[in-house]
């Protein structure tokens, strides 16, 4: 019997369990609970996956409130849903084998069981030119979502200038490499001196704005003189406010997330005084679901492996060991301690 196989009969599965709604306030440390259950066995159809890397997203406080967002709410009691990567240790399924890497819904916990179905969102990970925790980031989800809200929507050109707000997180810094290599000048905004070195020296942002010491407003004066061609949002609030009212004609803004919303707690969403700017300069302003792209995920993975490959992506993580770590990892998030696509090693990297 092999060591994967004798833990899985005797051993117990740790999990995180929602144990309060952060309602009108932020995610705290008590929201959550640590409880086991014992690690389930595949019946016909199944596969069990040993969680290596968790990923910490800011979608996941509209996932513990009661009614929010596009999916089914959590119930209290559920185990946290998330996404992660792992290894198959036991399969009674015809596509997945024992040893495979998938990345998929698995929860906050170390063990998870799937059938495949579409629910699940299970994923072959196939690229394999850089460390499999880049399935959760660049060559996941993250980049997925950088890679068809900035080329699908954005639509960017040579010429144009483009700004990312959350310009260190996960998504902000693959826009910015992303948009390099058509040739576009990038500005990303970010709440640090810190990042904002990270930003330039790092992650080929052009100019950076520290939105906690500049004036916002004059600073994107002062760096997108001629104004915003493309606007990554994925903040809102504020400074997607302070952005539209400097978009260009036929400017594309991608409304791709709003921490700054998520942070606060609130229900109540800010007021954005410059949105007539949309109408008046004939600009696009658009949300997306990555859900929506899924038969194009593979288009996204081939292509940013080779950029990887070539040099030109690069991927900034911050990872935290240990399993218990998990709500220590989002809050982190929340207060933007993060230095870039934030995630808890749950397990051992066998690679």
């Amino acid at each position: 019997m092999s060591n994967e196989v004798e833990r899985m009969t005797i051993g117990k599965n740790r999990q995180w369990l929602l144990a309060e709604r952060p309602i009108d306030r932020p995610v705290r440390a008590t929201d959550f609970k640590l409880g086991e259950a014992r690690i389930p066995e595949p019946k016909e159809g199944e596969f069990v996956i040993r969680v290596i890397y968790s990923s910490l997203a800011p979608v996941m406080r509209f996932y513990m409130l009661d009614g929010a967002g596009i999916e089914k709410p959590l119930e209290i009691g559920d185990v946290m849903r998330g996404r992660g990567v792992g290894q198959v240790v036991a399969s009674r399924h015809l596509n997945f084998k024992v040893g495979e890497i998938v990345q998929g819904k698995m929860g906050w916990q170390e063990y998870a069981i799937s059938d495949g179905s579409p629910y699940w969102m299970m994923y072959k990970v196939h690229q394999r030119v850089v460390p499999v925790s880049t399935a959760l980031g660049i060559l996941g989800m993250t980049g997925f979502t950088a890679y068809f809200g900035l080329f699908d929507i954005g639509k960017p050109k040579p010429t144009d200038i483009v700004l990312v707000s959350g310009a260190a997180g996960g998504v902000g810094s693959s826009v910015a490499q992303l948009a390099k290599t058509v040739g576009c000048r990038v500005v990303g905004i970010a709440g640090s001196d810190e990042k904002c070195t990270m930003l330039t020296e790092k992650l080929s942002y052009d100019a950076a704005i520290n939105y906690k010491m500049d004036d916002v407003g004059a600073k994107m004066d002062e760096l997108c003189p001629k104004g915003i061609d493309v606007f990554f949002d994925n903040v809102g609030g504020p400074i997607l406010d302070v952005g539209l009212a400097r978009i260009n004609k036929y400017a594309r803004v991608i409304s791709c997330g709003g921490i700054s919303q998520y942070i606060a707690g609130s229900t109540e969403p800010y007021p954005l005084k410059n949105a007539y700017k949309i109408g008046r300069l004939n600009a696009l302003l658009q949300g997306f679901l990555i859900y929506d792209y899924e038969p194009r995920f593979p288009e996204a993975e081939v292509a940013m492996a080779q950029w990887v490959k070539e040099g030109k992506l690069s991927y900034q993580e911050d990872v935290l060991d240990g399993f218990e770590r998990m709500p220590e990892a989002l809050i982190r998030l929340y207060n933007g301690e993060n230095r870039g696509k934030q995630l808890v090693r749950v397990s051992k990297d066998p690679f």
